[in-house]
Parts: structure tokens; sequence; C-alpha cells
């Protein structure tokens, strides 16, 4: 997926213009960096176009995953992308459906493997028919 229809994508599930879609994808993908492992976030970055492999970039001082809730995870992402916390959870969920078309379904499951149950009301529209997070 190129990073136009991954913009157009967020910007209709999430029903906003494509430039609050790329605040809202930048956003959403900053944080995500920030909650997975370094070797996650260059692992899911490897499978993005580049202008979003640039968001997930790690450096040797944030190598590890910075252990933080959902609720947390919404409020850096709101905070981010200057929209309040229902505008960021519709965004982040909209970021997550895009991000789970355009990577593999294995990569999918890694990257939601790393994230709490608490995750589970931003991350399960995402993912196929049955699953669940893995990680309590």
């Amino acid at each position: 997926m190129n990073y136009d229809t991954f913009v157009d994508q967020v910007a209709q599930r999430a029903g906003v213009p494509s430039t609050r879609a790329v605040e809202l994808t930048r956003a959403t993908l900053e944080t995500l960096a920030e909650r997975l492992t370094g070797g996650e976030a260059l692992d899911l970055a490897a499978q993005l176009p580049k202008p979003l492999q640039l968001l997930l970039r790690k450096t040797p001082t944030t190598e590890h995953a910075d252990r933080f809730g959902a609720a947390e995870f919404v409020a850096r992402v709101g905070q981010r992308a200057d929209v309040d916390s229902p505008a960021a959870r519709s965004g982040i969920r909209a970021v997550f459906v895009t991000l789970r078309e355009a990577i593999t379904g294995g990569e999918f499951d890694d990257v939601a493997a790393q994230l709490p149950r608490d995750y589970r009301d931003l991350v399960e529209p995402a993912m196929a028919p049955g699953a669940s997070l893995r990680r309590a």
C-alpha cells in the first residue's frame, strides 16, 4: 500500500479530511513507536511506505518499549494531533485497521502481542474475526 492510499483509507475510516488523517496517522505511529520495542518498530516500519517508516524510527535511547496503557496512548495521540479523546480514539482505530491491511497478518499479530489487554477497544476492530489480544 502506498502512502496516499494509506492516508485516504484512514481519512475514510475516521470520517475526517486528508489533512487531519495525516496528523492522526503521524500521531498514532509516533506513539506506537514509543510503545513497541525497537526491533518490533523496525519490523513494522519495513513493511510501510517511506514517509511512514520515518515515524517509527527508534534511537539507542528508545530501544525499549515505554510501558503505558491505552488511556495514555489515546491522550498522547490526542495531544500530538491536537484533537479531543473521541477523535483520537476514532483516528487510532482507523490507523490500526489500515495498518492491518498494509502489512502482513503475522507482523500485525506481533505488534498486537506487545499491547496489553486494555488496548482491546483500539486494536480488535483491525483483527481477524475471532482473534483477540494474546497478552494480559
